[in-house]
């Protein structure tokens, strides 16, 4: 079920009207048995997967809470190569196949081996997998008590804000709220559908109008030059941001209307004015995954600065094929891996040829602009279908083209390039405030008709000029 839906319109209120209304004891069935419903609206047959690798997690945390040494890691062993091998064969099946076919043919083998089954890739299995391995593994760390109880336990990893794409919750941070009683607080629910409405404000009006022309031009990409190809990679990197960060936010906020508090997945990545900074900001669920749960037991900055360079770039490598089964999400990562190691390398370069601007506001632009720079250029790794087509992308960005700019705005459409702007004025003004504010305690000071009058308009815009073909998350892929 898609958050941008008819169906969740309904969805949402009916179950949270019950959540309220029903006894304590009874909620966590009502929410696993909405989460199950929530997730079969995709492809009803997938959620077998998730049942396989819920029952071996289960059982392997209390098998990790009653061993010791050599048991002890052989039931997180379990876990782990039962989740990773659903990985595996579900996400990176056909890559492996692939790859095969291409060595054996560079060696002259024409024999192609052939999938043995068809399948699709179940949605955000990337997600809830790796919410569930960081509870065995917490739980081996001692850093959480086994949960003994089973459909508490698999709540935690199908709880439906957010088992399709994140934030990646930790144990310690989610296990426990669902054994509170949450009584409605009016104050709550109305910052749970402000974050809600702003959500949705940024999908459906900002990266939903955007991801039509960045479709057309990438995907007929072999038909524009210059400026078109130029503008579609600016709009994708805006797409992708409100795309995922207005399904977080989607997320957050339908989860504190009951009640519970996920973790920030965002925090103004364009703001930043290094790579450093910007994994800090960007997807900070996963980030921080791979940094506990990978960066540091390859032994993080505990070893020699070259396998400490090392270490970071194979784990944006990792990261990127995380992100999807193809040579480009993995050329996606190591371009981030690249540029935080030579970030870090140039660090006192940088401070002293950035500390010869005086003026601070025009050295951190400087900044900012350089690391935006960056990135855009690797979204294009990542929206391109094939390493091909990212090689004529980049080829093809700067050259002199037949469009001009009344071509572009053609491509787009005057209306909906008007709407863009105004939805992205809209995003400029409010990150901007946050800066300095919370936004949700500077609507509350603001007089009662200044408020409202805020919350019609994102909803007026959002009705009047959102584009409503139930585009799917970007992020539902993976």
């Amino acid at each position: 079920m898609l958050f941008n839906s008819f169906e969740f319109l309904l969805f949402f209120p009916i179950v949270t009207l019950l959540y309220f209304l029903i006894p304590h004891k009874y909620r966590w069935f009502l929410l696993l048995s909405a989460s199950c419903f929530f997730y079969s609206f995709f492809k009803w047959e997938y959620i077998f997967i998730l049942i396989f690798t819920i029952i071996i997690d289960y059982f392997a945390g209390i098998w990790i809470g009653q061993s010791e040494g050599k048991k002890r890691k052989m039931a997180l062993a379990v876990s782990l190569v039962a989740n990773l091998g659903v990985l595996a064969m579900f996400k990176y099946y056909y890559f492996i196949i692939d790859n095969m076919n291409a060595i054996a043919f560079k060696v002259g083998v024409h024999e192609q081996y052939s999938p043995l089954w068809q399948f699709a890739l179940p949605i955000g299995l990337s997600f809830h997998t790796f919410q569930a391995m960081s509870y065995t593994i917490e739980v081996y760390r001692g850093n959480h008590k086994v949960e003994r109880n089973f459909g508490i336990y698999a709540l935690y990893v199908m709880f439906y804000p957010q088992l399709v794409a994140g934030p990646i919750e930790r144990p310690q941070n989610v296990l426990y709220q669902f054994y509170e009683n949450h009584t409605f607080d009016y104050d709550r629910v109305k910052s749970g559908l402000r974050l809600m409405l702003w959500g949705m404000f940024k999908k459906v009006v900002i990266a939903d109008n955007l991801s039509v022309f960045v479709d057309k031009i990438y995907n007929n990409s072999e038909h524009y030059q210059g400026l078109p190809i130029v503008v579609a990679t600016l709009f994708f990197s805006i797409q992708i941001y409100c795309d995922f960060a207005g399904y977080s936010d989607i997320a957050l906020g339908s989860a504190r209307v009951m009640g519970f508090d996920l973790m920030k997945n965002f925090n103004r990545p364009y703001f930043a004015k290094n790579i450093s900074e910007f994994w800090k900001r960007w997807h900070i669920s996963l980030s921080t995954w791979f940094r506990d749960y990978l960066y540091i037991p390859l032994g993080g900055n505990r070893v020699p600065t070259y396998r400490r360079y090392f270490n970071l770039f194979i784990t944006f490598m990792i990261s990127g094929l995380w992100h999807g089964a193809s040579w480009n999400f993995v050329i996606w990562g190591a371009l981030h891996g690249i540029y935080l190691v030579i970030g870090q390398l140039t660090k006192e370069t940088q401070q002293k040829v950035f500390g010869l601007i005086k003026n601070k506001t025009i050295s951190n632009l400087i900044e900012n602009l350089i690391t935006t720079s960056l990135v855009i250029f690797a979204w294009i790794f990542f929206r391109a279908k094939t390493f091909s087509e990212a090689k004529y992308i980049i080829k093809n960005s700067f050259v002199k083209s037949s469009h001009s700019v009344q071509d572009v705005i053609n491509l787009i459409g005057e209306k909906e390039l008007v709407v863009i702007l105004v939805g992205l004025l809209v995003l400029q003004v409010v990150e901007w405030m946050q800066r300095t504010k919370d936004m949700g305690a500077w609507a509350e000071g603001l007089p009662r008709w200044k408020r409202w009058g805020i919350y019609y308009f994102l909803l007026a815009f959002l009705i009047t000029f959102g584009y409503f073909g139930e585009v799917q998350f970007i992020y539902f892929q993976f």
